[in-house]
C-alpha cells in the first residue's frame, strides 16, 4: 500500500513537471521526468532527486539538442505544494547536466531565423575601413581532432562581392563557464582571411554553441567540460535550479 502510494505520488509530480517543460518546447521526440521521493519525505519537504531526460528537443528559437539530461539531488520543497503535485523550491538546488549536439543540430541553428538575424549586417573593420557583412551560408563540421571547422560564404555589401571562408578552431569554455569561444584559428588551405571577418564569424559560432541557449525556465547551466569528436559535441555542466517550471 505504501509502495503504491509512493508510486502514485511520484508519478503525479513527474507528469506535472513534464507537461510544464514540454510547454516551453516547440518539439520533442521524447521527454521524461522522474521524481524520487517517499510520502514521509514529501511531507517533510524533501525530495531525493529529479531527473529530466529528453531527446530531439527543439527550443523556441528553433535550436535543437539531440540529448539533454538534467539531474538535481537533495531538494528542499514546500511540502504543501508538493502534496498537490507541484515542486516549489525553498531555495536553489544544484545538479548536473549533459547535452549532446550533432553537426545537424548546429547547422540547423546556423540556418534558423533567430541565428540568421545575428549573421546579417555585421560591421567589420577591414583595411582601416568599416564594411557591412551578411553571412549567406555556414556549414559546421565537428572533427575527430577536437576542432570545429566552419565553411562560410559571406557577402560584402559595399563591394557586392561574395567571399568564401574556411577555417578550423578549438572550442574553449569561456567567461567562467557561461560561454564558449573559438580559439587557435587555423587556415588549412594556407589562405588567411581577414582576421576581423574570421573573428566576427567565430564570435557568432560561439553564440550558437552556447549551452545557455538550451536552458529551461528557472534553470541555469554553467559549462564545466566540453568534448568534440567526429560529428558530436558533448557538454557537461552544473545545473542551478531556482524553480521548476510551472
Amino acid at each position: 500500500m505504501i509502495q503504491q502510494e509512493r508510486n502514485l505520488g511520484e508519478q503525479a509530480i513527474d507528469k506535472v513537471v513534464e507537461i510544464a517543460i514540454a510547454s516551453q518546447l516547440d518539439e520533442s521526440e521524447s521527454l521524461s521526468v522522474t521524481v524520487q521521493t517517499q510520502p514521509i519525505q514529501l511531507a517533510q519537504g524533501e525530495v531525493d532527486s529529479v531527473t529530466i531526460e529528453g531527446e530531439g528537443l527543439v527550443m523556441n528559437q528553433d535550436l535543437r539538442v539531440t540529448e539533454l539530461q538534467i539531474e538535481v539531488k537533495d531538494i528542499s520543497v514546500n511540502p504543501l505544494s508538493a502534496m498537490f503535485g507541484k515542486i516549489e523550491l525553498n531555495g536553489p538546488a544544484l545538479g548536473t547536466a549533459r547535452a549532446v549536439l550533432t553537426e545537424s543540430d548546429i547547422n540547423r541553428a546556423f540556418n534558423s531565423e533567430y541565428i540568421g538575424d545575428k549573421l546579417r549586417e555585421l560591421k567589420v573593420n577591414r583595411d582601416g575601413q568599416t564594411v557591412t557583412i551578411d553571412v549567406k551560408t555556414v556549414e559546421c563540421k565537428l572533427l575527430s581532432s577536437g576542432q570545429i571547422a566552419l565553411d562560410a560564404e559571406v557577402l560584402v555589401r559595399e563591394t557586392a562581392s561574395t567571399e568564401k571562408i574556411y577555417f578550423t578552431a578549438k572550442p574553449q569554455i569561456d567567461a567562467g563557464g557561461w560561454a564558449i569561444s573559438l580559439q587557435d584559428v587555423e587556415y588549412p588551405e594556407n589562405k588567411e582571411f581577414s582576421p576581423e571577418l574570421t573573428a566576427a564569424l567565430a564570435d557568432k559560432a560561439g553564440e550558437v554553441l552556447n549551452l545557455r541557449n538550451f536552458e529551461i525556465e528557472g534553470m541555469s547551466l554553467r559549462i564545466q567540460k566540453l568534448d568534440v569528436e567526429a560529428g558530436l559535441l558533448t557538454l557537461q555542466a552544473e545545473a542551478k535550479v531556482e524553480q521548476f517550471p510551472s
